[in-house]
């Protein structure tokens, strides 16, 4: 089971990384990505799971603050922490920190979509109720 925030860990590889040293700020993204894949996946829904239903997730919005740079072999934690559950939609608070400091933060809402016409669909009643179950207060 999930608890409120989930949390994955994440290393910084070279290929994350500028010519300074410094991760590149779409990295952040993926390293988000990986926290909402893996919280979804600890739920028991993997990204196969809409396969035969013909739906996928897409980011409809994303607001993102950068504080301080992370490095080369960081130790790292990508958060993802549901906030809404709407009939097609979700809203993530999501942070990527290293130690007790905070190197980013962001808004991300997202939609269920027909893969063929990149219409919103109902999320499954199976997903719906475990999602809500995990939703903040």
């Amino acid at each position: 089971m999930v608890t409120e925030e989930f949390s994955l860990p994440v290393r910084v590889y070279i290929e994350d990384t500028d010519a300074g040293g410094i991760v590149y700020y779409v990295n952040y993204l993926k390293y988000l990505e990986r926290a909402r894949t893996e919280f979804m996946r600890a739920l028991g829904f993997d990204k196969p799971a809409f396969s035969g239903d013909e739906l996928m997730f897409v980011v409809t919005e994303l607001s993102a603050h950068y504080h301080r740079p992370a490095r080369l072999d960081d130790a790292l934690q990508a958060t993802a922490l549901l906030k809404d559950v709407g009939a097609a939609t979700l809203h993530f608070e999501q942070r990527v920190y290293r130690d007790d400091s905070t190197l980013m933060v962001a808004d991300v809402r997202l939609a269920l979509v027909a893969i063929a016409s990149g219409r919103p669909r109902r999320l499954p009643k199976v997903l719906r109720a475990a999602l809500t179950a995990q939703q903040t207060k």
